[in-house]
């Protein structure tokens, strides 16, 4: 062993304070995460009154929000999916720049992106007007709605399906090309498959962050209930009016994202199993 070497290697004593210390931090942190969403389970489970509240507000925005959702993803797959295999796939100019503004929504403020989707798709905006002329308005509607999130959930997708088509040996297109297979062939019955679990993932953290977006659709949509009120916006609304319903409506959209989120690292897990069983 050189000098070096040995100056280098830390003494057990300085090892056992940094385990100490980061022990410590690491309770405090995990305390900080975790007893706000159990305070705010406990206080949706204590709130007196809850069994003769009116839910007709809760079921309608959680039936927005789940069919305003379920389009959205239904759009980010069939945009998004095309957009990410060639990225990951195929040379192509400026790919950095244009991979860039697809996941610059994951960072922009939600109200920043509402006033860029009013700027566009406002009665007055650069495809609005046009389109006010025809008689046809997007703002405040359910239309309104999807676009907010399509806009701010997408890249979780693109980035997602973008890492697993890339992750895939180029192998696999090359062998199935030799056997006579055209390049629809080798997306539909090769990468695809392989990639399922991935995407699926990738598709349900799309649908978490499209459950929950508030800022870029109460700006672009407003929080007309019925019509445009998601449960984010519920939360909000009722804040002032009811605190039953916003807790329990809280509630609902944090037992969703726990499921998002346990489906999400499952199907990760299994899809690294499948490209490891398939090239391994």
């Amino acid at each position: 062993m050189t000098v070096s070497q040995k100056q280098a290697t830390p003494s057990p004593v300085t090892v056992h304070w940094v385990g100490r210390v980061s022990a410590v931090l690491a309770v405090v942190m995990s305390f900080f995460l975790i007893v706000p969403l159990l305070g705010l389970v406990w206080r949706a489970l204590t709130l007196p009154g809850t069994a003769v509240l009116d839910q007709s507000s809760i079921s309608a925005a959680i039936f927005l929000s789940l069919s305003t959702t379920a389009v959205s993803i239904l759009l980010i797959i069939l945009l998004g999916t095309p957009l990410a295999y060639y990225l990951a796939r195929y040379p192509m100019r400026f790919k950095r720049l244009v991979t860039v503004f697809v996941e610059l929504p994951i960072v922009m403020p939600p109200v920043v992106a509402g006033l860029g989707l009013l700027a566009v798709f406002g009665r007055r905006g650069l495809i609005g007007l046009p389109l006010a002329e025809l008689g046809i308005t997007i703002t405040f509607s359910g239309t309104a709605v999807v676009l907010a999130q399509v806009f701010v959930a997408s890249p979780f997708y693109i980035r997602a399906a973008q890492s697993r088509f890339a992750a895939l040996p180029r192998e696999f297109e090359d062998a199935a090309a030799v056997d006579g297979a055209n390049q629809w062939q080798i997306f539909w019955h090769i990468m695809l498959p392989l990639s399922r679990n991935g995407l699926l993932a990738g598709l349900i953290l799309s649908w978490a962050r499209a459950l929950g977006e508030f800022g870029a659709t109460i700006l672009f949509a407003g929080n007309l209930q019925g019509r445009t009120q998601t449960m984010p916006l519920l939360v909000y609304a009722s804040l002032e009016r009811d605190l039953r319903i916003t807790f329990i409506t809280a509630l609902i959209l944090l037992g969703l994202a726990v499921f998002a989120f346990g489906i999400t690292r499952w199907l990760t897990g299994l899809d690294s199993d499948t490209i490891q069983e398939t090239w391994g």
